[in-house]
C-alpha cells in the first residue's frame, strides 16, 4: 500500500518590509498613534527579556531619560565611546526614516536579517502575550547588542522612565537631561510629577547624572538618589568646557555639559583620553547617523530643519533664528494632534510667513485645524497637501536672503531629511 505523502505547512518567510509593517500594525504604537499606545506597567518587558534568556544583563549600558535632548546626548556618548575604541551599542527612537536606525552599532544600523529574523523566530511569543511595538523593538535591541557582544550600549527612554521599557537595565551610569512639559496625559501635569516618572530610572547605588534642573525638580531628584543610595551630579552647576561640535542647536550647550559630567564618570570603566572627547564631539553627526538637530539643508535661502517639539524646546531653537539676520521667515509648520497648542503656538513669530501641513502619520494634525488655531495667535498662512508640497512653496516664496525653519513634529522634519 503506498504511503501517504506528509502533510506539511510551507512557511514562506516574511521580507523585513512585510515584517517592519506587521511590528508597526500589531498593537498601538505611541509614535503612530498616542495615548492608546501607552502601557502602565512593565510585565511584558519582563515576560519578554525572560524569553529572551535575559539579552539586558549581557552587556554594559549607559542609560538616558529626559523631556529634550536624549538623542542627541546619547548620540554624543555613543561617539565618544567610539572615538575611543569601544564597540558600542546605540538605542533611540523614534526613526525618521527607517526603522533600523533605532538600533546601531557604531554607527551601522541592524541588518534586515537580524530584524525579519528576530520576529520569524518570537511572533508567537509576541502574539500570545499581545507585546506593543515598542516593547518588541526594545527587546529586538537587547537581543542584538548581546549577541554581538558589544562592549557598551546607549539605551534611549522611549517615554517617562519609571515604567519605560528599557527601564529593566541596570545601568553603569543613568542621566536625566532636562523636565519640561511633554506627553502630560501620561507623565503628569506639573514639572515635579513629570520629574518624579523620569526619575524611576535612578538605580540603587548607580551614580545619576541630572543635565538642567529647577528649584521645582531638584528636590525630586535628590529624594530619588538619596532613597536609591545613587551618587548624584548636577551638570547644570559645572563650567562649560568649550570644544567644537557637529550638533550646532543652541540647546547643545546644556547637553554637553551633561555628557561631559557623564563621560567624567565613565573614566573609571573606560580608557577615554582628551582626544577621544574631541573626536566623538565634532565626529557625532558621522559616526552616529543623527539627523534633524538644528540641521542646515540649505545656505541660500539659508533653510534649518529641527525635530523641536513642545515649548522646551521650541523656545531655545525659536530664539536661535532670531539670532540670524534676514529679510522674511518663512516657517513650515505640522504637529501631532495631542499637541498643547495653546502653549506653544505663542512662541512662534507673528512676522513670519507659515505654510501649514499635516505629517503623514495617523496622528498629524489636520492643517487646516492648525491654521484655524495658529490665526489665534496672530500666525496666518497658506495650507498645502503635504509637508513637502509646503516646503516647495516656501522655497519658491523665499529670497536668498530669507529664512526657512521646518519643524513642530520630528515627523514634519522625517519628511525633509
Amino acid at each position: 500500500m503506498a504511503r501517504k505523502p506528509k502533510s506539511f505547512v510551507l512557511n514562506i518567510k516574511m521580507t523585513y518590509k512585510e515584517t517592519t509593517d506587521w511590528m508597526f500594525a500589531q498593537l498601538p504604537m505611541f509614535q503612530m498613534q498616542g495615548a492608546s499606545a501607552y502601557k502602565k506597567d512593565l510585565t511584558n518587558t519582563y515576560l519578554l527579556v525572560k524569553h529572551l534568556k535575559h539579552p539586558e544583563t549581557k552587556f554594559k549600558s549607559i542609560h538616558v531619560a529626559g523631556t529634550n535632548g536624549k538623542g542627541s546626548t546619547s548620540s554624543m556618548i555613543a561617539s565618544i565611546l567610539q572615538e575611543a575604541g569601544y564597540k558600542v551599542g546605540l538605542y533611540t527612537s523614534p526613526h525618521l526614516k527607517d526603522f533600523r536606525e533605532r538600533i546601531r552599532i557604531n554607527g551601522e544600523m541592524i541588518s534586515e536579517d537580524f530584524v525579519v529574523d528576530f520576529v520569524a523566530q518570537n511572533k508567537s511569543f509576541f502574539e500570545a502575550n499581545q507585546l506593543s511595538f515598542f516593547e518588541m523593538t526594545v527587546g529586538l535591541a537587547f537581543d542584538y547588542f548581546a549577541k554581538e557582544q558589544v562592549d557598551v550600549a546607549v539605551i534611549e527612554v522611549g517615554m517617562g522612565g519609571r515604567l519605560d521599557s528599557t527601564n529593566v537595565i541596570t545601568p553603569l551610569v543613568s542621566l536625566i537631561t532636562n523636565i519640561g512639559f511633554d506627553h502630560t496625559q501620561f507623565l503628569g501635569d506639573t514639572l515635579p510629577k513629570i520629574a518624579a516618572e523620569k526619575a524611576g530610572i535612578v538605580k540603587s547605588n548607580v551614580p545619576v547624572v541630572i543635565g538642567e534642573y529647577s528649584e521645582e525638580t531638584k528636590p525630586v531628584f535628590i529624594a530619588k538618589a538619596k532613597l536609591e543610595n545613587a551618587p548624584i551630579y548636577f551638570a547644570q552647576d559645572n563650567l562649560e568646557v568649550t570644544y567644537e561640535c557637529a550638533l550646532l542647536g543652541d540647546y547643545q550647550v546644556h547637553n554637553k555639559k551633561t555628557v561631559l559630567q557623564t563621560i567624567k564618570l565613565l573614566q573609571s570603566q573606560f580608557k577615554i583620553e582628551e582626544n577621544h572627547i574631541k573626536l566623538g564631539l565634532k565626529n557625532v553627526i558621522e559616526n552616529t547617523g543623527l539627523l534633524g538637530r538644528w540641521q542646515i539643508l540649505k545656505q541660500k535661502p539659508f533653510t534649518v530643519c529641527d525635530t523641536a517639539h513642545n515649548s522646551h524646546g521650541l523656545k531655545i531653537v525659536l530664539n536661535q533664528i532670531q539670532k540670524h539676520s534676514f529679510e522674511t521667515l518663512h516657517i513650515v509648520l505640522g504637529v501631532v494632534n495631542d499637541k498643547d497648542l495653546d502653549s506653544i503656538l505663542p512662541l512662534f513669530p507673528k512676522s513670519a510667513k507659515y505654510y501649514f501641513c499635516k505629517p503623514n502619520v495617523p496622528r498629524g494634525l489636520d492643517a487646516e485645524i492648525l491654521k484655524q488655531k495658529a490665526s489665534c495667535f496672530s500666525l496666518f498662512g497658506k495650507v498645502f497637501n503635504s509637508v513637502s508640497e509646503a516646503y516647495g512653496e516656501a522655497l519658491n516664496s523665499a529670497k536668498d536672503s530669507d529664512f526657512i525653519y521646518i519643524g513642530g513634529s520630528t515627523f514634519v522634519v522625517a519628511e525633509i531629511v
